[in-house]
């Protein structure tokens, strides 16, 4: 009854406690078959491949068909680079150096780019599984797409110049609903409009800049007929309120939120939740035992359990063992069941991998420390190195750094030994500075100087 439940729960309908399950597979599902990330993402028949045995092992009420938020910036003309276990990445940006607003001509066809190859595989899976499965189609977001096409400069706009974030925006949210449009007349049953980086600002910048282009997206997709989900990562626990003020039919987030007080707040706005199975420390690194223990406590959370999904926070690491996945979708299928399989469970810990907290105090310079997700594959997590590593030859004087990665179990252990729960983080010398923030440029120069000199002057080299 996959695709029928998910809908009634898309539609607000009551499901008699059952709850659907879709599976976050990007650039695993070609792990699956043995497919590096730039193979599953450039070849189609390997793509579909990929995507029949994705069905086949995770029995997926839902399911995306690519998860690659760098299809639209590669169109537009921005550079990638490739990576093997991993979604490409943004390397160059059209407007870093002078602000532009692309040409309306440029906007996506069918021939366009890597589109061909998603429409084939979206067409196939849905004569073969869209009876019984529920076909996501995957779509960035405005600000992502915005941040692609300007860079990190982006961030330094929203306080300076307003009104060429929201023209700019307001095309890529244009340009988010010519790709819905392309998706949804290849069969798509869900429109996720997936961005990362709505975390990282103010939800009163996100009201005053972004709210109308998002909105204009997910009313665009509800007059096509289809249902949407607003995708985001990272801590946006603030976000969630102006989030729903868009309008999606659902909403995905990622484990550094709450669920309890997030559920709570899209049930007032009767929009469904999706989420938030840990990728590293569960779905990654964990046993099975331990992913069943995840999925029944996150179920035993919410007692509402009206407009809910269970899925992996985010897109699923390319490595992510299939007898962990297995195990999510056997519980969230056969609840009753995993709770016997897990009457003697124990946790997988990481309190034995020992760390090296460096000596902050007697540092020369600052040290900027970057916890993130994964650099490479969240795009919050990209920008906010970037913010580092774009002002580096100005710093580097004053500052060093060091990026920590949380599919890392050293890392994983030190993330924890810091205190920290939300990533990504910038730590300065040991202070939790930026958390889930982007620092525009100049405000981080100042940031780091004001630090440098008291340095100097505690170290009486004044």
């Amino acid at each position: 009854m996959g695709k029928e439940l998910l809908m009634k729960v898309l539609n607000h309908e009551d499901t008699g406690g059952q709850l659907p399950w879709v599976p976050f597979a990007g650039v695993h599902a070609g792990k699956l078959k043995g497919y590096s990330g730039k193979e599953v993402l450039t070849d189609a028949s390997k793509l579909i491949e990929s995507l029949r045995e994705v069905h086949k092992l995770y029995e997926p009420d839902g399911m995306p068909i690519v998860f690659d938020l760098q299809l639209e910036a590669e169109i537009l003309g921005c550079d990638l680079l490739w990576a093997d276990y991993n979604p490409p990445s943004v390397i160059t940006h059209l407007y870093d150096k002078e602000k532009g607003i692309p040409c309306k001509c440029k906007f996506p066809t069918p021939e366009s780019g890597r589109i061909p190859i998603v429409l084939e595989a979206m067409r196939v899976m849905k004569e073969e599984v869209g009876d019984d499965t529920a076909l996501y189609g995957l779509i960035t977001g405005p600000l992502t797409l915005a941040s692609h096409l300007r860079g990190s400069d982006v961030f330094k706009d929203m306080r300076k110049d307003p009104e060429y974030v929201k023209m700019l925006a307001s095309f890529c949210a244009e340009y988010a609903q010519k790709m819905a449009e392309l998706y949804i007349d290849a069969g798509m049953d869900v429109i996720a409009v997936v961005d990362p980086l709505v975390s990282q600002i103010a939800p009163k910048v996100f009201s005053n800049l972004f709210h109308d282009s998002f909105k204009a997206v997910f009313d665009f997709i509800r007059m096509k007929g289809v249902k949407s989900s607003f995708f985001v990562c990272g801590n946006a626990s603030y976000q969630i309120e102006v989030m729903c003020e868009t309008g999606p039919d659902s909403m995905a987030v990622d484990e550094n939120v709450d669920m309890v007080p997030a559920k709570a707040t899209t049930d007032k706005y009767n929009i469904a939740l999706s989420g938030n199975i840990p990728l590293t420390t569960t779905m990654l690194f964990g046993t099975q035992q331990d992913n069943m223990k995840g999925v029944l406590d996150l179920m035993d959370s919410l007692e509402n359990k009206k407009n809910l999904i269970i899925s992996p926070g985010c897109d699923m690491p390319y490595d992510t063992p299939m007898e962990n996945t297995v195990a999510c979708a056997m519980t969230v299928h056969n609840p009753e069941e995993a709770r016997a399989m897990v009457v003697n469970y124990s946790a997988t810990s990481f309190d034995d991998i020992e760390v090296e907290i460096p000596d902050y105090a007697n540092t020369d310079k600052v040290l900027i420390e970057l916890f993130t997700l994964d650099p490479e594959q969240c795009a919050a997590c990209t920008y906010m190195v970037k913010s580092v590593t774009d002002i580096y030859d100005e710093i580097k004087d004053i500052a060093d750094y060091v990026v920590y990665k949380y599919f890392i179990k050293e890392d994983i252990a030190r993330t924890a030994k810091m205190g920290l729960t939300n990533l990504p983080t910038m730590c300065i010398d040991g202070e939790s500075v930026y958390i889930s923030i982007i620092p525009d440029r100049d405000e981080l120069i100042q940031q780091l100087t004001t630090r440098y000199n008291a340095k100097k002057g505690k170290h009486g080299e004044l």
